[in-house]
């Protein structure tokens, strides 16, 4: 009876499901750490399920910009810088949101206690509101091309996000597997280095080491753990090792190798 039942298995789709078994991988301890606390201190405390994660986050992005603004009258701080800074981080704000209504993210959409709104905002996001602060209260008024640098990191950080998100929410209504192409070509993290490309931008105007320290909190407690256990996941799904081959974990290497520009000019000749 076992060698019968042996003998009716398709040696492909056995040799098949051992390459994606292989090709799996778990993220590191300190990744699932990190991602195990997020999930857990959002839920820490019992009692009533508040306010999803959503809302939670959806109120900073609103409350930004009237706090930014607040800062500007406290500190008697009309500087273009401010006013530049104030369009850079409160626009985002409402971009975001733009966002969220078209393409909410299920994710977000978990209710957490009060411990873990008072997680969210005393562990994390309330941390970004010092980089205005750093500017602001310190009347820092940035070089010319700082400003420059800021604007154009942060357009294109937008853009990364946004498109990443958008593209994600279209093709999962539809197909599953690997999304390998368009934002996600040459990078397995679109919409994470869009937001650490935005956040670069205003510690850019803040010209503080507190600011990038804030930055580095992120990435490190948030980002990255998020990044490597989402890796560890989709590691299951056939073409995994070939996308990964060609593709950065965040940071788009074809577009400083060449290789991008050399797929690019290969497709324009088929």
């Amino acid at each position: 009876m076992t060698g019968e039942r042996f003998s009716t298995i398709d040696p492909g789709a056995a040799a098949q499901a051992d390459a994606v078994a292989a090709s799996r991988r778990t993220a590191p301890a300190w990744a699932r750490f990190f991602y195990w606390c997020f999930d857990y201190f959002t839920e820490f405390g019992g009692g009533p399920r508040l306010v999803t994660i959503q809302w939670a986050v959806n109120f900073h992005k609103i409350f930004t910009a009237f706090l930014i603004y607040g800062m500007m009258v406290y500190y008697g701080n009309d500087s273009i810088a401010a006013w530049v800074y104030l369009g850079l981080h409160g626009t985002y704000g409402y971009t975001w949101l733009i966002k969220d209504l078209a393409y909410p993210n299920p994710a977000f959409e978990k209710r957490m206690t009060l411990f873990g709104i008072v997680y969210l905002y005393a562990g994390l996001i309330a941390w970004y509101w010092l980089m205005p602060w750093l500017l602001i209260s310190r009347h820092i008024e940035p070089s010319g091309f700082t400003v420059f640098l800021a604007v154009a990191v942060h357009t294109l950080g937008v853009t990364f996000m946004a498109t990443a998100d958008v593209q994600k929410n279209l093709l999962i209504r539809y197909r599953k597997g690997l999304i390998t192409e368009g934002v996600c070509t040459y990078t397995r993290n679109p919409n994470y280095l869009g937001e650490i490309m935005i956040y670069s931008a205003y510690a850019l105007m803040a010209s503080h080491w507190i600011a990038w320290a804030i930055l580095l909190y992120a990435c490190v407690c948030v980002f990255f753990p998020r990044m490597l256990v989402k890796d560890a996941s989709i590691s299951r799904h056939p073409g995994w090792q070939e996308y990964k081959a060609r593709s950065g974990l965040l940071i788009p290497w074809a577009f400083f190798n060449g290789r991008a520009i050399a797929d690019l000019l290969k497709r324009r000749a088929v």
